[in-house]
């Protein structure tokens, strides 16, 4: 990750000045096995709390992987499972007035069960299946809130319709 400031002229000739943070593009992936989502619970640093999400992550050794196969590594190394279909959902900007991170969403079905790889930043993660009236559920109520998860699933939505 780094954090620059940037100079540039506004249409109006007016200067502004812009933070950027670079971060490498990652990959979300929603599992689905029939009516269940799978989602993982971590506790995020920046806001203090535990958080459950879709699997999803990047790191700068896989930036350069193509986003299905870093889709199929995040799955497998947050839940343990693995996929024998995989479908792209959409692109995904995490905070474009702050941000240069693009995210690659992805379903993944025909899943088979395995152990998970977690790295040690990724120790207390746990993984449930969740309905999806559970999950809309849990959104509603506040109790999911990561932006990616929520924009991913409307991007499962709107494939479904």
């Amino acid at each position: 990750m780094s954090l620059r400031e940037d100079t540039f002229r506004r249409p109006d000739g007016g200067e502004g000045l812009y933070g950027v943070v670079d971060k490498p593009d990652y990959a979300l992936v929603i599992p689905l096995d029939g009516d269940r989502l799978g989602l993982v619970e971590q506790y995020r640093y920046p806001i203090g709390l535990r958080r459950w999400e879709f699997p999803q992550g990047t790191a700068p050794d896989r930036a350069a992987l193509p986003a299905d196969q870093l889709a199929a590594r995040e799955l497998q190394e947050e839940t343990g499972l693995r996929a024998g279909t995989w479908t792209y959902l959409g692109l995904l900007d995490v905070a474009p007035g702050l941000s240069s991170q693009r995210g690659r969403a992805f379903l993944a079905t025909d899943l088979t069960a395995g152990a998970p790889a977690r790295e040690d930043t990724e120790a207390d993660m746990r993984f449930a299946w969740l309905t999806r009236d559970e999950f809309e559920h849990r959104a509603r109520c506040g109790e999911i809130t990561d932006a990616q998860s929520l924009a991913a699933y409307a991007l499962l939505m709107l494939r479904a319709s």
